[in-house]
This record gives structure tokens, C-alpha cells and sequence, in this order.
């Protein structure tokens, strides 16, 4: 039967590194910061260092679980397994749900910068792009890794032009004194916002079952991936404040090229626009790649229809899942705009590392880890309560849907 075939374990600690990498480092660094300085100003930066330490307690637990639990799923499984089924329903519901709505959006996001034509033009550039990772998701991990690696050089060379081309015209400092009007309340929303930025490293989690050694390949693989997203991200937060001042930003589209315009150095917002497209096809591909597996997990305990869980006997990928994945995704890009559901995302994503740090404090013998995961379970939740209010309804809304379709699977057959 397919939902009884193993994924293979062709992944090393630099492949996995680089598909948790290439997740982070993806379209939300080219977008994130303009909501969150609408949120706090200036005081994003204490938002960002707010939302690494509640991400380093999220990768923390969720490399524990993934060294105890290395199958494909990641915290849908370590919620089954230590904190019942339900939560773990939960879990990969939030994560399929607001993922596939992700990939919608970063399909979108790479046809706006690929051309400026017509809408239709871009739809239909969108649906190619979702149509072309999918399938060379589809002939095995070893090539999503491949074109993982590719994809984030080009980002981190973009990035380094954006950097280097602000630092070169030497901005003054004032922008990073200027708190007026930041509260409390809104950095804790800019910390929601950017928590949208660190959560790739699931991706490396929800992998668990393709890669080599996992007991010691993924929390290093997570924990290297977290270290250098976080230096990246606060570099470039940095520079671009420094160059745009966050009430420029908070109005800006596409904060990175409004603040090379902002220091004149407009001649580089091309490199931007190619930077962005390139991070969004790679945030793109990770995300096809960690929906799919979580798919995979769920449909192996009939939580999704079964034929989810069928594994190619030729690639060893959750083929099944990832064709239906890449289906519907395309009716999405191509019929609806999704680029605004970074809090929406947020919103699940946070959920789901709630049930992580909660499953990883009922592990045995970790006193430590119940300190970490118990702060990484209180952060979520906060981040949760401060993130929009339009957010959390639509949020509260998609997880009523699936928990009562749950209730009806259980009620009708023998799922439990």
C-alpha cells in the first residue's frame, strides 16, 4: 500500500540547511518589514529580536521532537504522539491550510516581479511557475535541494546589493532614535508579522524522513539555518531603516527598493525585483516541498483522504500529494489575490509551534527543554493575541471548518 512506503533519506545537514534557508530567506524578507513598521516604527527591530527568541524556542523544541519523531510531518506527528490526536489534527490542518494559501501567494508574488504586464499575464505566470516546481518536486529531493541552493544564492547576492548600496551613501542614524508613537502593543504585532519570516526551518522538520541521520542532522540543520536567517534578516532591517526612516517604509510596497530609492541609489531597484522573484520561487519550492510531506502524514492516518498517502516507487515522493497540492494552488493563483496573508499565515503558523513547544515540554528527562519550550509556548500565544484582528478571525474561521469536518470523519468511520 503507498501510505506504507518510506520516503528515502538522501538529505545531509547542507541540503537541509539550505531548503530551511531558503524557506526563511524567501519573499518575506522583501515585504515583511513594510507591515511591521506600520506597526511599531523603529521599534520593529525590538518586534525582530522579540520574534528570533521565540523562534529559536520554536526550533529548539521542534529539533527535540524531530531527533525522537524523524518521519515526515513534523509537529502534526509530535502532536499525535504526545499530546493526542486532536491537537495533532490541529497542527497540520493550521499548517496545510495556511501554507497552501502561502504558496498561492509567493506564485503571485513572483509573477508581479517577473513582469508588470496584465493581470492575466501574471496569473498565468503565476500557474507556470507553481506548474514548473511541482514537477521538479515531483522527480525527487535531491533536486529540490539542488535548485534550493540555486535560488538562494541569487537571494543573498540581491540582498548584498541592497545592503552595500545603502551603506555606501552613508545614512545618518537619526531614523533609528525615532520612537514617537511606538507602543508596546505594536511591537509585539511586528513580532507577529515577522515570525512569518523565521518559520522555514519546519520545513527541514516536516523533511524529517528524507534526511541522512536525523537524530543529529536536524537540530543542527535547524539550528544553523535559524542562526543565519536571524543575522540576515537584522543586517538588512538595519540598513533599511537606516536609509528610509520606518514611516517611509510602513507606506512602501517594496520597502527594500523605496529605501534604495530613498538614499539614491534607485539604480539598483532591478536588482530587487530580480531578488524578490528569485526568493519567491524559492520560498515557493520549499513550501510545495513541506506541504506535501505534512499531506503525506495526515493521509497515511486518514486525516486527509487516503490517496494522499501514496509514495512514487520510482522518485520516493509523496507524488500524490504534491500533484493535488500544486492543483489546487493554481486554481488559487489563478483566480484569487493572496498576496495579503502574511498575518493570516503568521496566525497558523503560530499555532502550530504552540502544539510543538507543548508536545516538547511532555518529552522525559529535558528539564531544560521545558524552560525553553514553556517561554516558546507563552510567546506564541501572545503573538497570536497581537497579530490583526482580521487575521485571527479569518484564522479562527479555517480551523472551525476543519475541526468540525474532523468531527464529522470521526463520527461516520474509523478515524479516531
Amino acid at each position: 500500500m503507498g501510505d506504507k512506503v518510506p520516503l528515502a533519506r538522501r538529505l545531509g545537514t547542507a541540503d537541509a540547511v539550505t531548503i530551511g534557508l531558503g524557506s526563511m530567506i524567501g519573499a518575506g524578507v522583501f515585504a515583511a518589514f513594510g507591515p511591521a513598521a506600520r506597526a511599531a516604527g523603529a521599534g520593529l527591530l525590538i518586534g525582530l529580536a522579540l520574534a528570533a527568541v521565540i523562534a529559536y524556542c520554536n526550533a529548539t523544541a521542534s529539533a527535540q521532537l524531530a531527533a525522537v519523531y524523524p518521519t515526515s510531518g513534523g509537529t502534526y506527528i509530535y502532536g499525535r504522539e504526545r499530546l493526542g490526536l486532536w491537537w495533532g489534527f490541529i497542527a497540520g490542518w493550521g499548517f496545510v491550510i495556511g501554507k497552501t494559501a502561502s504558496c498561492a501567494a509567493m506564485a503571485l508574488t513572483v509573477a508581479s516581479y517577473t513582469i508588470a504586464g496584465p493581470g492575466w499575464v501574471q496569473r498565468a505566470i503565476a500557474v507556470a511557475a507553481v506548474v514548473a516546481l511541482a514537477a521538479l518536486n515531483y522527480r525527487g529531493v535531491t533536486k529540490t535541494a539542488m535548485l534550493a541552493r540555486i535560488l538562494l544564492a541569487c537571494t543573498l547576492i540581491a540582498l548584498a546589493a541592497v545592503v552595500i548600496g545603502i551603506a555606501v551613501t552613508k545614512p545618518g542614524s537619526t531614523h533609528l532614535t525615532t520612537w514617537s508613537g511606538t507602543t508596546i502593543y505594536g511591537v509585539l504585532q511586528s513580532a507577529g508579522l515577522l515570525f512569518f519570516a523565521f518559520a522555514g526551518y519546519a520545513r527541514i522538520a516536516t523533511m524529517g524522513e528524507e534526511v541522512r541521520a536525523p537524530a543529529r542532522t536536524i537540530p543542527r540543520a535547524i539550528t544553523i539555518a535559524l542562526a543565519i536567517a536571524v543575522a540576515i534578516y537584522l543586517v538588512v532591517a538595519v540598513a533599511v531603516l537606516l536609509a528610509a526612516g520606518p514611516d517611509r517604509l510602513a507606506s512602501a510596497a517594496a520597502p527594500l527598493a523605496e529605501a534604495l530609492r530613498a538614499t539614491g541609489a534607485a539604480r539598483l531597484v532591478p536588482v530587487v525585483a530580480i531578488g524578490g522573484a528569485v526568493a519567491s520561487m524559492g520560498a515557493l519550492l520549499a513550501l510545495i516541498a513541506g506541504v506535501g510531506r505534512t499531506a503525506l502524514a495526515m493521509a497515511r492516518n486518514r486525516d486527509l483522504p487516503g490517496w494522499l498517502a501514496a509514495v512514487h516507487p520510482r522518485y520516493q515522493v509523496p507524488h500524490h500529494a504534491e500533484v493535488a497540492l500544486a492543483a489546487v494552488v493554481c486554481v488559487l493563483a489563478a483566480t484569487v489575490d493572496l498576496r495579503g496573508v502574511i498575518g493570516f499565515s503568521s496566525f497558523g503558523v503560530l499555532i502550530y509551534y504552540a502544539i510543538a513547544n507543548a508536545a516538547a515540554y511532555t518529552l522525559p528527562g529535558r528539564g531544560w527543554l521545558r524552560v525553553v519550550s514553556g517561554c516558546g509556548l507563552v510567546g506564541c500565544l501572545v503573538l497570536v493575541a497581537t497579530l490583526p484582528w482580521q487575521s485571527v478571525v479569518i484564522g479562527l474561521a479555517v480551523f472551525a471548518v476543519g475541526i468540525a469536518g474532523r468531527a464529522f470523519a470521526v463520527r461516520s468511520s474509523s478515524v479516531r
